[in-house]
């Protein structure tokens, strides 16, 4: 697309080019237009919509500009409700010609996604008064309906002020689902009224810093649990509330039967050991200690029921997400309960003792009148003696084989692998990185294709984003985290699959982190810094290679412990670490200048890492 652009603006004179603004999500459509519309203290809003709603959400997304009823206003900037041939319930029509901006819109969501792609063509300002916008014409719609992005605040409590905040910068990027992961083994975070010991135990744990997450101590017998917190259910309202002002739909979680060590601690009954626990720090009592519902007990579904009660009333979304996930059974093989359970019911595996369980609480989320999410575990033990429904709809985080699986048997999928959606991840050197595991690049993230050729596309929801927060103790590195990675999921989720461009994508990514320093957003400069790859070679050796992300960079390296600048080796391919050298420093420069940090690799450390 931005190729078209550049193509359309050789044919205008050089004095009527004007610069194509860095919109991310890349819109479907855009022409370019001669000159631009300059917003005055004589512009006003023409809103033609009766809908209090909508004309709030208008002046609220153009602070600046007065609204006026007056009939037949020039140079206004109008906006309507109205069909627009061939765009769908959240598509736009935008029109910025010298003499007017008029926005169309079928629904008040396509109209609140055109005024977002309106904000990005101006920089970050508190009024839009004395602004420009070059003239064009954008016709847009997403391509999936689901573009999401998950936060666990469970591992580590973020306050309400910040979940607003991160709903704030989801929707700048037309993002529309907020996965909310209320529950996990290290913190219960949501209210519920029947049940008052899940906050009151559930919802703290001993304080605990620094170090990785496996590598944190143990909470001891008798130490106070002061590190957590949680929402009220009026703190759920407003979050609700807030995120459907910005088209949102927030999708709460309580994972389960796994994953349960918080409510455990609050209410051991609901395991089948009954055993009395603490609210872990880490995780390494996985298999060590139960922390999964009994499925096998009738109390455990009447927990289940009137948890989800609760959640249902605070959510008016769909969907409940029930998790499913890493569900360890080996408490239930042992468990006289579970035995007898299997056995009247047929059940020849605890997969299937799980999918039972999945089966009951579907029941019980359908009861409420809304529909179940869960990880693709849930199709795990499927079966003869217990089958899904088919309007279940199936989280594929394990790569794209659990989604495929699910859409073969006729489930709405959402495609979140972890290789390309875990926002965790390191996503530069980890050597110049927070800690955490895995990898995720901005690259790859962007490369993301939700939807395999193998299935009917139409049963791939979309995909989301997902902030797990073991390695994520505070609201700046969760930013950090989450941005530029979500950019590229955002394009992914938005924009038609051909358009993409990676050098294009880069020079709008460059052009947002201006706009988040103006808006004091932690984002990640990991992209800037270069990638160190090893691997053994035949002769015993160490070979190295040196790469970087952004195109037209140069690495410079040393491997003598001092520290590199341009008037030192240039990379030009792979090679062997000289005999007794225990580090490579390496550089990156464009356009003359250093960009990202200098990455140092030690040799012992990065020997781990030789392929």
């Amino acid at each position: 697309m931005y190729k078209l652009i550049a193509l359309l603006l050789l044919a205008f004179p050089a004095s009527a080019q004007m610069a194509i603004p860095a919109l991310i999500p890349a819109p479907q459509t855009l022409e370019p237009g001669t000159g631009t519309f300059a917003i005055t203290a004589q512009t006003r809003l023409a809103i033609l919509t009766p809908v209090a709603d909508v004309r709030r959400m208008v002046m609220d997304n153009l602070p600046g500009i007065p609204a006026s009823d007056a009939p037949k206003l020039t140079k206004a900037v109008t906006v309507r409700l109205a069909p627009v041939p061939g765009v769908g319930p959240e598509g736009y029509d935008l029109v910025v010609t010298p003499t007017g901006i008029t926005l169309t819109a079928p629904e008040a969501a396509g109209l609140f996604y055109g005024l977002q792609t309106m904000r990005q063509l101006m920089p970050v300002v508190k009024t839009v008064r004395g602004q420009s916008i070059p003239a064009l014409h954008i016709r847009d719609q997403p391509r999936f309906g689901w573009r999401g992005l998950m936060l666990d605040v469970s591992r580590h409590f973020f306050d309400k002020q910040f979940v607003k905040r991160y709903i704030d910068q989801m929707a700048q990027y037309k993002f529309n689902v907020f996965h909310w992961h209320l529950s996990d083994d290290q913190g219960w975070r949501i209210q519920i009224n029947s049940l008052p010991r899940l906050t009151e135990i559930g919802a703290w744990r001993a304080a605990r810093t620094g170090g990785r997450w496996n590598d944190i101590e143990n909470a001891q017998p008798g130490e106070a649990p002061t590190y957590g917190g949680f929402y009220t259910q009026d703190d759920i309202r407003e979050v609700v509330q807030y995120a459907q002002d910005r088209h949102i739909m927030i999708v709460p979680e309580i994972d389960m039967p796994g994953h349960m060590m918080a409510a455990i601690a609050a209410y051991p009954a609901l395991t089948c050991d009954k055993k009395q626990v603490l609210v872990p720090t880490n995780g390494k009592f996985y298999k060590l200690e139960d922390n999964t519902l009994n499925p096998c007990n009738d109390s455990t579904y009447r927990f289940v029921d009137k948890v989800l009660t609760e959640v249902a009333q605070l959510f008016p979304g769909p969907y409940i997400h029930v998790g499913g996930d890493e569900a360890y059974k080996g408490f239930w093989a042992t468990c006289e309960e579970c035995k007898a359970t299997m056995a009247t019911n047929n059940l020849k595996t605890v997969e299937e003792l799980q999918s039972y369980f999945i089966n009951r609480v579907e029941k019980i989320v359908q009861s409420k009148g809304k529909k179940l999410i869960g990880w693709d575990e849930i199709l795990e033990g499927d079966g003869p003696a217990v089958r899904l429904a088919p309007d279940a709809t199936v989280m594929s985080w394990r790569g794209m084989k659990g989604g495929i699986e699910a859409a073969k048997q006729g489930h709405p999928v959402i495609m979140t692998p972890a290789q390309f959606c875990y926002l965790d991840l390191y996503q530069g050197e980890p050597s110049a990185e927070p800690s955490t595991y895995g990898m995720v690049r901005l690259s790859t993230s962007y490369a993301f294709e939700p939807v395999p050729d193998s299935v009917r596309a139409d049963l791939i929801l979309g995909g989301q984003g997902n902030l797990w927060t073991e390695s994520v103790p505070n609201i700046r590195h969760a930013e950090y985290m989450t941005w530029p990675r979500a950019f590229a999921l955002a394009e992914v989720l938005w924009s038609p699959k051909g358009q993409r461009n990676w050098p294009d994508f880069m020079n709008r990514v460059e052009a947002h982190f201006k706009r988040f320093d103006v808006q004091d957003v932690n984002y990640a400069r990991s992209v800037y810094n270069p990638i160190v790859t090893l691997k053994k070679h035949p002769t015993g050796m160490t070979e190295v290679t040196l790469s970087h992300e952004l195109p037209d960079t140069y690495l410079y390296y040393t491997t003598d412990n001092t520290v590199p600048d341009d008037h030192f080796p240039l990379y030009t391919q792979p090679f062997l670490m000289p005999k007794g050298a225990d580090r490579v420093k390496v550089i990156a420069y464009r356009n003359g200048k250093p960009i990202g940090k200098m990455v140092e690799v030690m040799m012992p450390v990065a020997e781990k890492k030789v392929q």
